[in-house]
């Protein structure tokens, strides 16, 4: 059963379009990798998605229209977005970050602490305070905490050390694995995303190009549009 869906998203920062025409769907469930070279729309489909940029054409979420709705709406009917470039609340310690945004459900400050046991450490520290890898845990449970039905990953493994970003792939795989939660993934690493994505979506410029599963995605198709 789809959970989202874009048919024909178009939109634009003032008078310049960033894009012409997204199509993507995700399904209860499923990992869907969002793929593209930088300032090809990615970004700008999730600020869409939730509605932090206004939109033309079709976003639907859960059976509803959300084209209309206000962020603060949107994220309440299960969207959990892990912001690119992380935006924890600095002066907050872990622990008020994650409760900040709780809602009831499945996930709890301790399911966030076993999933990220670094998280329990360092529990009393000041977001500011943090490695950028502890930092980008904080993020990702954070989102979590709002018990979402669709998790966002906008670059979360991006500018981090490798072995932090084998943390952040691995709590990935779990987060498949174990609760069947929907996920969309922006990332550049097609080794890791071949190992967690069920399907893929190509932007170019704004528009949608390719379907497809990531075993589907050539080396043709992946130098055209990717860059690899």
């Amino acid at each position: 059963m789809s959970l989202l869906r874009l048919e024909n998203v178009m939109a634009s920062y003032g008078a310049s379009q960033a894009l012409f025409g997204v199509d993507l769907e995700i399904s209860e469930g499923e990992v869907l990798a969002l793929l593209g070279r930088n300032g090809m729309g990615k970004s700008t489909t999730v600020k869409c998605i939730c509605r932090m940029l206004q939109a033309e054409g079709r976003i639907e979420f859960d059976g509803h229209d959300l084209t209309r709705l206000p962020s603060h709406r949107a994220a309440r009917l299960g969207l959990g977005l892990v912001p690119e470039g992380r935006r924890c609340f600095g002066t907050l310690t872990v622990y008020e970050n994650l409760i900040a945004a709780a809602r009831s459900g499945s996930w709890t400050f301790e399911r966030v602490i076993d999933l990220f046991p670094r998280l329990g450490e360092r529990r009393d520290q000041h977001a500011y305070s943090l490695s950028g890898g502890e930092q980008q845990m904080l993020a990702i449970g954070r989102a979590l905490m709002t018990n979402p039905k669709l998790l966002i990953l906008d670059e979360a493994t991006e500018g981090l050390a490798p072995i932090i970003r084998q943390e952040i792939w691995a709590v990935i795989r779990r987060l498949k694995a174990e609760t069947g939660l929907s996920i969309l993934v922006i990332d550049k690493s097609l080794s890791e995303l071949k190992g967690v994505c069920d399907r893929a979506t190509i932007l170019e410029r704004g528009k949608s190009v390719w379907f497809g599963t990531l075993d589907e995605l050539n080396d043709d198709v992946a130098a055209s549009y990717i860059g690899v």
